[in-house]
């Protein structure tokens, strides 16, 4: 694990803000996203070429590679940024994406791409919204890093196609759960992906369901979570009766399609009905612990995020945070980062989208909400890179430039230093923080 020492964040804070300057972002980093009060600080904003962001979904960072990917449809491409330099590095499979695809002057998000992203050493995959998943070797140029394009659909799903959304990898990159989550039924796709491999063999292992005989079709299945530790994928599922669930599967026993009942305790696998929360974003942290990102948007009820032992099945609530989309674990700094669309701006509950902001949630190990940092309407994604603990939140364009769907508040503006949207840097210096929190634990008041 990386521990970062005091002053190489101070140094790269100052040559990446340098960077922005020159790139023309002056002004970025203003406004209620850029509080002075908060751990988390806003470094930088990095401008993505070509058409404003109106649409964008699903964004991961691969450390190693000092990478950040975005899926953004409005561009219909991967967007890369470079996570040393925060520069835009390059567009990957730009034009090979359906994009952004409108019902009426609304974006339909069900049939649009990219969706999910996830990467491991050379290779990135990314869902697209019709029904495929495109396989990019990202050592190879543009032209040719597209190698296979996998389709999820089947004569028997019926005629319509839609995205291939969330999905996540084993730690070594043998196996990818991908979810299409817009189906019906939705449905979980187990493949062999291409691990350290030098040539694309993805193949499709099997398909997963939850058995409508056990529970009412759900609508929509969400992120997945791979656990080490349990050697499960953890799927968010927004709406399960009467509250949400956790599909989980064990990825040794499918073979073929598989329907998944209710949860088996003695095996670990089927599906576990969940308190309080309708989830979408999951991701393991620490102790073998999921966060899971609960939002009014399945359950009009929810008001907070839950955080779920994924062996005892032990559960807590977080307060004070409740509405994210994806969410995601930083063991650099040992925090999870939440983009959270709904949060309650009115005492909860907050059902109406009047009562809802968006805002970055900022949570510790201990399951501890530290912050929230407002960000523009509708932002939804985060990732984080734990090498240099540094958090990407994208910031949509402005409503009054790109209409249905671009943001309705100045805050994205503000962070940007432009009305094209952003990929906004946000800090946190490891070691200033827990100086400071040591200091108050000397002194007593940091006891809980």
């Amino acid at each position: 694990m990386f521990a970062p020492s005091l002053s190489r964040p101070a140094v790269f804070a100052m040559g990446a803000l340098s960077l922005a300057f020159a790139s023309g972002a002056y002004g970025a980093c203003m406004g209620p996203g850029a509080p002075s009060n908060t751990q988390t600080k806003c470094l930088t904003a990095v401008q993505i070429p070509g058409a404003p962001l109106r649409s964008y979904d699903i964004s991961f960072v691969n450390p190693d590679r000092a990478e950040y990917y975005l899926a953004d449809r409005s561009n219909a491409s991967i967007d890369i940024i470079d996570t040393r330099t925060l520069t835009f590095k390059r567009f990957l499979g730009k034009g090979q994406f359906v994009g952004a695809v409108l019902n009426g002057t609304a974006v339909n998000n069900d049939v649009s791409g990219p969706d999910g992203v996830v990467t491991h050493g050379r290779w990135l995959y990314a869902g697209d919204g019709d029904s495929t998943l495109k396989v990019f070797d990202l050592n190879a140029p543009n032209a040719s890093a597209l190698k296979e394009t996998k389709d999820t659909h089947r004569t028997s799903d019926g005629p319509e196609r839609t995205r291939v959304d969330e999905m996540d990898l084993t730690t070594d990159g043998e196996l990818l759960l991908a979810v299409n989550n817009a189906a019906t039924p939705p449905f979980a796709t187990l493949f062999a992906a291409n691990s350290d491999r030098s040539f694309s063999s993805v193949r499709e292992i099997g398909r997963i369901t939850i058995d409508p005989k056990a529970f009412p079709v759900a609508p929509g299945i969400e992120q997945p979570a791979w656990d080490p530790k349990t050697r499960r994928f953890y799927v968010s599922v927004p709406v399960l009766g009467a509250d949400g669930g956790l599909m989980v599967i064990d990825p040794a026993t499918i073979h073929g399609d598989t329907s998944l009942g209710a949860f088996n305790p003695a095996t670990n696998t089927g599906v576990l009905q969940l308190s309080d929360c309708g989830p979408n974003g999951a991701t393991v942290g620490p102790h073998d612990n999921l966060l899971l990102g609960c939002t009014p948007a399945n359950n009009p009820t929810n008001d907070s995020t839950l955080v779920i032992n994924a062996t005892t099945k032990h559960y807590t609530h977080v307060n004070g945070i409740v509405g994210s989309d994806e969410v995601w674990w930083n063991k650099g700094d040992r925090r999870y980062y939440t983009g959270s669309n709904r949060n309650c701006k009115t005492a909860p509950p907050c059902p109406t989208a009047a009562q809802q902001q968006a805002v970055l949630g900022v949570i510790d190990a201990t399951s501890v909400l530290i912050e929230t940092i407002p960000q523009s309407s509708g932002s939804h994604s985060v990732a984080a890179d734990s090498e240099r603990n540094l958090i990407f939140v994208p910031q949509s364009a402005p409503v009054r430039v790109v209409g249905a769907g671009g943001d309705t508040t100045t805050v994205g503006e503000q962070i940007c230093g432009s009305t094209n949207g952003c990929v906004a840097v946000y800090v946190h210096h490891v070691d200033r923080d827990r100086d400071r929190d040591d200091d108050e634990h000397e002194h007593g008041d940091h006891d809980r």
